[in-house]
């Protein structure tokens, strides 16, 4: 079995993982990532990045664990 979903990697910007870069896929109308992270304001959480209109991985707020 191959796994065929389309992956770039991206820079983020703000938040706790600023200018970090993640691997994201460019799959369904929704651009956006969720990552577990350290810096985040709940613990266990993540730190939700969205692509604006120009493009950028930017910085959407944390996210307690089971919030999504």
């Amino acid at each position: 079995m191959t796994d065929d979903t389309a992956y770039t990697t991206v820079e983020l910007h703000g938040g706790p993982l600023d200018g970090s870069t993640a691997p994201v896929t460019l799959d369904g109308d929704e651009q956006w990532t969720a990552i577990i992270t350290d810096g985040c304001a709940y613990r266990g959480g993540r730190s939700v990045y969205a692509s604006d209109a120009a493009g950028r991985w930017v910085w959407q707020g944390d996210v307690p664990w089971d919030a999504m």
